[in-house]
């Protein structure tokens, strides 16, 4: 539909002798987080990754603010205003925090008013400024990963299990960041923290076999154990 800001299609992608994904359908719209679940291997990070251009469908279509963009080089996919956060987190181990942001900010030098937005999200970015991305904690490269994402503003994020690793005390003020940067832009969030996601999402999708199973709104999957027992084998309430 018009108003969705991307829409993938019968998205196939096989991965050497692998078929993947399997016919994936998802249609996001304009602003908040849409959370991507489901177990293990369901194919929410090579949705991302295909999104992304990172690996090529095979068939299917993906629509992105009005423009085909399933195929594309990835250059051209980041240039259309989509940032892509991997699970690695994928930062410059050897070059300062300053460095790696400098070099996110590609278009034009980093902005001082959006800098100082991008602190207020991640303090510990400013306290770090001058130090190797390499000697910072897990929590403080994600922190920094995502930063680089927004060095610039993008229409689109996707965002690849942000807590995976990280210690609650840098998840609960994650959630903070999380919270006020789905105000900015649209985010596409694969997570495997049902709590952090059900904190945040505002609508979620659920993967297996390849293929979406579920849409709907986060509140109602939250509110329905019956429903998270079949689709994730988990509930809430006791899911940590």
């Amino acid at each position: 539909m018009a108003e969705d800001l991307l829409r993938l299609e019968g998205v196939h992608t096989h991965i050497g002798q692998y078929h993947i994904l399997q016919g994936v359908d998802l249609a996001l719209p304009r602003g908040g987080i849409t959370v991507l679940l489901g177990r293990n291997g369901a194919g929410k990070t090579t949705t991302l990754r295909t999104i992304m251009g990172l690996w090529k469908p095979s068939a299917g279509t993906i629509g992105f603010d009005g423009r085909a963009i399933g195929g594309l080089p990835t250059p051209d996919i980041a240039r259309a205003g989509i940032a892509y956060v991997p699970e690695t987190m994928a930062v410059f181990a050897d070059l300062t925090v300053r460095e790696n942001m400098v070099l996110a900010a590609r278009d034009a030098p980093l902005d001082g008013a959006r800098l100082d937005w991008i602190f207020r999200l991640f303090p510990a970015l400013k306290k770090f400024w001058q130090v190797p991305a390499g000697v910072l904690s897990g929590g403080q490269k994600q922190m920094l990963a995502i930063a680089r994402a927004i060095a610039e503003p993008r229409t689109l994020l996707l965002i690849d299990e942000p807590t995976k690793g990280i210690a609650p005390a840098i998840i609960e003020a994650m959630i903070g960041a999380f919270d006020e940067l789905k105000r900015e832009t649209t985010i596409l969030l694969v997570e495997q923290n049902f709590r952090f996601a059900a904190s945040l999402g505002d609508r979620v999708a659920v993967m297996d076999d390849g293929r979406v199973v579920h849409r709907g709104a986060m509140a109602d999957l939250v509110a329905d154990e019956a429903l998270q027992a079949r689709l994730l084998g988990l509930s809430l309430d006791t899911h940590q």
